[in-house]
């Protein structure tokens, strides 16, 4: 008696230039949609190295971007040292930097906060009996928040995530002659100044915040 094979199942090469072939099931006869179980993973540190930052200038939006490469490009022409430490930073990381300082600060419970998709944290530690230990989440969200080196609360959605935002770190600055927007050059003989030339850029400083430039200064 000839064998057949059962229709319960197709095979389909998932790699065809693999040596150790490899098949995907597609059911036929049963379409019934798998479900997989994903385990969260508790907060803390580790946590920070997870939806890196970008700091990368072509990450930020129009016309922002081509003013912070203009303002860039007037300052390293005059020998000021740039060093970018953020600029487009991903939803999913301003949601691990806005609740683990919360939590942090107690303004939410760890069992408040709502969950976001892909991002599979566990803000809630328990303690041997299997109860709410607030204690060890809030330890967990301050350690976030000191490897996150959080200064200014950060918002949900904030200026960086929106991608009109860049942190950079200025060197050399000082009597330093820069070009403006306008095309003037410029004696940077006081912080005040040199914000002014970023204004002229459509590059606005946040003094409250040392790194921080926008868009509108926010």
């Amino acid at each position: 008696m000839s064998q057949q094979t059962s229709p319960a199942t197709a095979q389909t090469p998932v790699n065809a230039n693999s040596t150790a072939q490899q098949y995907q099931l597609t059911p036929v006869t049963d379409a019934s949609p798998v479900v997989v179980n994903v385990e969260k993973e508790l907060s803390g540190a580790q946590w920070v190295e997870r939806f890196p930052t970008s700091r990368q200038t072509v990450d930020l939006i129009s016309p922002f971007r081509e003013n912070v490469d203009r303002f860039i490009a007037a300052l390293s022409s005059a020998g000021v040292g740039v060093d970018i430490s953020a600029t487009l930073r991903p939803p999913e990381r301003a949601y691990l930097m806005h609740y683990c300082t919360r939590i942090a600060a107690g303004t939410i419970a760890p069992q408040d906060v709502p969950e976001m998709e892909c991002v599979d944290i566990e803000w809630i530690h328990r303690d041997a009996q299997g109860q709410i230990d607030l204690a060890r989440s809030k330890q967990a969200a301050r350690a976030m928040k000191s490897a996150y080196q959080i200064v200014h609360p950060p918002a949900l959605v904030s200026r960086h995530s929106q991608g009109r935002a860049i942190d950079m770190t200025l060197s050399n600055v000082m009597n330093r002659h820069v070009v403006n927007g306008q095309g003037v050059e410029t004696l940077i003989s006081s912080s005040a100044i040199l914000y002014q030339v970023g204004s002229s850029y459509g590059v606005r400083k946040l003094v409250s915040d040392a790194p921080h430039w926008s868009d509108d200064g926010h």
